[in-house]
């Protein structure tokens, strides 16, 4: 079954929004775990605005399942986080300094040096790596070509136009992946993906690995729990899994 990795960046906003240690992301994490996620996701960023450096380091000593730190391999001290904490996985993600979100994947042909280069070094230190792609073929092959373990297939697109029609939607992810699948990559999936648009998602995305959810997962949070939020989405992709 597809892996859920819930990303815990929204619970650190929350308590960073108060100065304090209200709610506690540590204990946060350990419950999501208890609660049935298989992975905790994080995505520091230079002004910490939610994750913050030390975090990493606090978590990387409790989480017991798949740790995955996401973010932009340019700034060494990024690098620096991640070394030092040698998660099972690091997600490369192309942001730039002040970005507020996520909104675009590698153009891994343009960059392909560079990512060669990145990816080497933390696979060198046993960390597996993904990347964050668009759903494009020449830019998945251009993946492979990099060294990467995964990619992270970045689902924005397919949530936008899901409700226009979902057929098309999801066409160019199906793609994606099979040229993923064909080229021996793993296949990892994220943003904007929700309890309306995940199992269609997953059961049509062939290979898929691993889903990272967090901003649509902890705003339903606020109205059915986080326990039975995370089992609402592990029961979306069990239902995937069922056809």
């Amino acid at each position: 079954m597809t892996r859920l990795s819930v990303n815990i960046n929204k619970i650190a906003t929350l308590r960073n929004s108060r100065g304090g240690d209200n709610p506690n992301l540590v204990q946060v994490a350990k419950d999501c775990e208890r609660f049935g996620a298989q992975g905790i996701t994080v995505h520091p960023r230079p002004d910490e605005r939610h994750i913050r450096y030390q975090d990493v380091f606090d978590l990387k000593q409790i989480v017991t399942t798949e740790f995955n730190i996401e973010g932009n391999c340019q700034e060494q001290k990024f690098i620096d986080l991640v070394l030092a904490n040698k998660p099972e996985q690091v997600t490369l993600v192309p942001d730039v300094l002040g970005q507020i979100t996520s909104n675009h994947g590698w153009d891994t042909i343009t960059n392909y040096h560079y990512l060669k280069d990145i990816i080497a070094v933390f696979k060198e230190a046993g960390i597996r790596v993904s990347i964050f792609v668009d759903p494009v073929v020449a830019m998945v092959e251009g993946a492979a070509k990099t060294g990467t373990d995964r990619i992270e297939l970045y689902t924005e697109g397919y949530a936008t136009h899901y409700h226009q029609g979902k057929e098309l939607a999801v066409a160019p992810y199906i793609e994606a992946a099979k040229t993923a699948q064909s080229l021996g990559l793993g296949i990892n999936a994220g943003h904007d993906l929700d309890l309306n648009n995940l199992k269609y998602f997953a059961q049509n995305v062939p290979g898929l690995d691993e889903v990272s959810i967090g901003h649509a997962l902890i705003s339903d949070a606020l109205y059915y729990g986080l326990e039975n939020t995370i089992q609402l989405y592990l029961r979306q992709l069990a239902l995937s899994d069922q056809g």
